[in-house]
């Protein structure tokens, strides 16, 4: 199972997304400080996240929330 999540930052509340094979690890390694691109935006808490057979089909997902029409879903009460 592959994994599309939506974390945000409790520092500056903004949003990162990305896709994994192991959400738990990953959100640990975020935390940490492993993660160069986010380092200083901890610490984050998982926002949303979806599960999928394929990690291509969670690349697409991840794509689809990066993208001008996923982006606004990010703002509604209830996220999908």
């Amino acid at each position: 199972m592959y994994s599309t999540y939506i974390l945000k930052s409790l520092k500056d509340n903004g949003y990162y997304f990305g896709h994994t094979s192991n959400l738990i690890v990953r959100l640990k390694n975020h935390n940490a400080g492993k993660v160069r691109s986010i380092k200083f935006r901890r610490p984050l808490i998982i926002h949303y996240c979806e599960e999928f057979d394929t990690k291509a089909d969670a690349f697409r997902r991840e794509m689809f929330f990066k993208s001008f029409e996923g982006r606004p879903l990010l703002f509604q009460k209830n996220i999908l």
